[in-house]
């Protein structure tokens, strides 16, 4: 009986380091996640906000129409609508973690690519590559927080959502400041991103080599119901929710491309105009982690939906008829509008009821939803060189809040697409 004793407590302490060792390590891997999903969020926008301010500069450099600027504008929601749907797919291949440090050394890649681009080719070839990497991340965000945070879905969506507006703002404030402090060019200040995708890549290969290129343990758990979302575009909840993630992400991102040259046709200087972007997206800020907080405690999204066009429509009318008297307002209510955008991921959370689910649902509502939102900053584009003038561009952008709405109040109703097709 003793030396049993003895043999027992003498397993109990070794078994004891190893099962600490092995919870220190989920620890670790837990927050590296945290941290890791923080870094990705930051960097989902700022290709985009950074280059709005300088689009005036990057034209005149590499001889761009009107038309082939709003192409510019409309290419990150080609490339999220084309690459986003390759997500999910190539993750259960090759391991989600192995995807997203390879999105995020793409996302570096096409910075540094495009700040040396000589011409209007190249830099499209080379912004088609770092989008590419954005839309893929994009698409496995929502899925990651249901996996890895099931508990705390809201408040993760809150924060990632949070993350990526600061991006969003930091880059559209910096933009013509870090075009001056480096040399006043608009090429090292595109470039100097890449610095911030880095950082994840190294967040990301960081959890890849504490967890292996797999998903979570939660995430496991959810295998049996891997094909829950099969069949997604069968559901009408998925179309509605792709539908207004799409007129609000073409709204989006006909804002920020356009509206710094806004308001400089509105005699609105240069540094102040990209101010104006930016706090457009620090508006959103905020509103990125109050909307998933409150959305998450409604059965329903339907007021908030009504709450935030109505301020759409008003930012519109107020750029259109006075942009330079009282442009800070404009740029509030503009920023309210594309705080849709984390009501959207959080619409993709809720409509769903695992991991699996929520993957499909993300990957059919961004890509359907982003091929929807393709026309709108390039048609933007055109009929402002076709005018002259904002005045056309900003009616049609108000009258897409009808439909934005309508789809908006069907998507937020309490559905589930996993009901919808059993």
């Amino acid at each position: 009986m003793a030396s049993a004793d003895i043999s027992t407590s003498s397993t109990a302490h070794t078994a004891a380091p190893h099962g600490a060792d092995r919870g220190g390590t989920r620890r670790r891997a837990g927050w590296l996640v945290g941290v890791g999903v923080v870094l990705v969020a930051l960097n989902l926008r700022p290709a985009v906000s950074g280059t709005g301010p300088l689009l005036a500069e990057i034209r005149d450099d590499l001889h761009m129409s009107g038309t082939i600027a709003g192409l510019l504008t409309s290419l990150p929601v080609v490339c999220f609508a084309v690459f986003g749907s390759l997500g999910p797919l190539i993750a259960r291949r090759i391991g989600r973690n192995t995807v997203l440090v390879a999105a995020m050394a793409a996302l570096a890649a096409g910075l540094v690519l495009r700040a040396f681009s000589g011409g209007t080719g190249a830099f499209l070839a080379s912004t088609m590559l770092a989008m590419a990497g954005i839309a893929v991340s994009n698409v496995l965000l929502p899925a990651l927080v249901k996996d890895e945070f099931p508990d705390r879905v809201a408040l993760m969506t809150g924060v990632y959502s949070m993350s990526l507006a600061g991006g969003t703002a930091l880059a559209a404030a910096a933009a013509v400041p870090l075009e001056r402090a480096l040399g006043g060019g608009w090429r090292p200040a595109l470039a100097a991103w890449a610095v911030l995708a880095v950082l994840a890549v190294a967040a990301w290969a960081a959890v890849l080599a504490l967890r292996g290129r797999g998903t979570s343990p939660a995430a496991a758990r959810t295998a049996p119901a891997q094909r829950a979302g099969a069949g997604i575009w069968r559901s009408p909840t998925a179309w509605w929710v792709a539908a207004f993630f799409g007129i609000q992400g073409g709204a989006a991102y006909t804002s920020m491309g356009w509206m710094p040259q806004m308001f400089r046709d509105a005699d609105v200087s240069a540094t102040m105009s990209g101010n104006l972007l930016a706090i457009t997206q620090l508006v959103g800020v905020p509103m990125s982690f109050v909307i998933p907080a409150v959305a998450g405690r409604l059965k329903d999204q339907r007021p908030i939906v009504v709450v935030l066009i109505a301020a759409g429509l008003a930012a519109y009318a107020g750029i259109a008829f006075a942009p330079a008297s009282a442009p800070l307002l404009w740029a509030i209510l503009m920023g309210a509008l594309n705080s849709c955008f984390p009501l959207a991921l959080m619409m993709i959370g809720m409509r769903a009821r695992t991991g699996e689910g929520v993957a499909r649902l993300s990957s059919f509502a961004q890509s359907t939803g982003y091929l929807i939102s393709v026309p709108l900053p390039l048609l933007t584009g055109a009929l402002y060189s076709a005018t002259g003038g904002w005045g056309v561009p900003l009616a049609v952008l108000a009258a897409l809040m009808l439909p934005q709405c309508v789809f908006g109040l069907l998507a937020a109703r309490n559905r589930y697409v996993d009901d919808e097709l059993a």
